[in-house]
C-alpha cells in the first residue's frame, strides 16, 4: 500500500512539474506582441485643417494634409538638432538641411527622411505612437 501512495505522489509531482515547465517554455517561445507606446495625445479639434501643431519639448509635429493626419519626428537625421517647422517645409537650424512637409530630404547634409510616427484616431483624440 505504501508503494502505491509513493507512486501516486511521484506521478502527481511529475505531472505538475511538466505542466509548469510547459507553461514557462510556452511563455519563452511565444513572440511578444509589440506594444505601442503613446508619445502624445491631441484633441481632434485642436489640429487645424491643412495645418500643423508643433510640440517642441516632445520634438514632434502633428500635421494635417488634405485630411490625412501624420506625425513627424523633429530630430534632424544628420546630427540630431531640432528641426524648425515653416510654412514652406522643415529646416534644420544647425547645418541647413531642408525637408518637405512629408519629411523627405530636399537639401543635405541630412541623407535620410525624418521619422514618421503612427497616428491613431481614438474617439475625438489623436494618439501618436512609436
Amino acid at each position: 500500500m505504501a508503494e502505491l501512495g509513493q507512486s501516486r505522489r511521484t506521478f502527481l509531482g511529475t505531472l505538475i512539474a511538466l505542466a509548469a515547465g510547459g507553461w514557462f517554455l510556452g511563455k519563452f517561445l511565444t513572440p511578444r506582441g509589440k506594444r505601442k507606446r503613446t508619445l502624445l495625445t491631441v484633441a481632434k479639434a485642436e489640429l487645424p485643417r491643412d495645418g500643423a501643431l508643433v510640440y517642441r519639448e516632445a520634438r514632434i509635429a502633428l500635421l494635417d494634409r488634405g485630411g490625412r493626419v501624420y506625425a513627424l519626428d523633429l530630430v534632424c537625421t544628420h546630427l540630431g538638432c531640432t528641426v524648425n517647422v515653416t510654412p514652406a517645409g522643415l529646416v534644420c537650424p544647425c547645418h541647413g538641411s531642408e525637408f518637405d512637409r512629408e519629411g523627405k530630404v530636399l537639401k543635405g547634409p541630412a541623407d535620410r527622411a525624418l521619422q514618421r510616427y503612427e497616428v491613431e484616431l481614438v474617439g475625438e483624440t489623436y494618439h501618436v505612437h512609436v
